[in-house]
């Protein structure tokens, strides 16, 4: 039973400017939460009760809300990237390499709105030591992070990959047992062994070891997620978290429902 999440919020967000100039894109507001709330509260109804997000621009005003907006029985930490304006989210993952070793746990990213089905059915699936989550559609972007899956195992992973090798993509949820965090945490340290290593996404070293070791995929296809990447992301994110805030969602063992989590939200 994975507890433990990270979520990787030290970029800006600059694909959303002027919206992000003095705002990290994790406190964008959404039907009276900001991104990061929405995630803390899905994860909490999912039973996740320790949370580290990775800060990085505008990381005393993720301090300040998080300080402000409790979540009774979820224990939330923060730890500061100084590297996210040289690194890419590689970076945040060496910050949190510690964490990674301290059991299972899952990733995701600081801009990903998921509807809460969205986590049981991938944590429901998550079988091996890493397992990506991925959904499918019809056709695939040159900024889509494109997945290529045999069965149930991921083969390759990257927004390099063809379109005749694509059959997936990730959306930015990846689990960990406490084996593949520690194997995780390993080839993180490798790959900023070598200065190239700055540039490179989490995803990379996944491919990467998708490449000697078994890692898993879950499907979510048909459930509600979106990324927050773009400005034409925004009217999807809005809609998204409107229909999460009117509904009730069934309560599991020691699950919170969204409309209970915190104060304030």
């Amino acid at each position: 039973m994975i507890e433990k999440a990270l979520i990787l919020s030290a970029g800006q967000g600059k694909r959303l400017l002027p919206l992000t100039e003095r705002k990290a894109k994790c406190l964008l507001a959404f039907n009276g939460r900001t991104l990061l709330e929405w995630q803390i509260a899905c994860l909490a109804e999912q039973g996740i009760r320790e949370i580290t997000v990775v800060t990085g621009f505008r990381a005393e005003a993720i301090d300040a809300m998080l300080h402000a907006r409790t979540v009774d029985g979820v224990r939330v930490d923060t730890l500061f990237n100084p590297f996210f304006q040289v690194a890419d989210n590689l970076g945040s993952c060496f910050i949190a390499r510690e964490m990674m070793r301290s059991g299972g746990f899952v990733l995701l990213n600081g801009d990903t709105l998921f509807h809460p089905q969205v986590f049981a059915r991938a944590r429901a699936q998550a079988r091996g030591p890493i397992t990506l989550t991925v959904d499918r559609k019809d056709r695939y972007d040159d900024d889509d992070m494109k997945v290529q899956c045999d069965g149930g195992r991921l083969r390759a992973v990257g927004k390099h990959l063809s379109e005749t090798a694509t059959n997936g993509e990730s959306i930015g949820m990846t689990f960990f047992s406490a084996e593949g965090g520690a194997m995780f945490a390993a080839a993180v340290e490798a790959a900023l062994h070598d200065p190239e290593g700055l540039k490179l996404w989490y995803l990379s070293v996944i491919d990467r070891l998708a490449r000697e070791h078994e890692v898993r995929i879950a499907s979510i296809r048909g459930l509600e997620w979106c990324e927050v990447d773009y400005p034409k992301d925004l009217a999807a994110a809005g809609a998204l978290t409107a229909r999460l805030w009117h509904e009730r969602t069934p309560r599991q063992d020691g699950a919170i429902p969204l409309e209970q989590t915190g104060r304030a939200m």
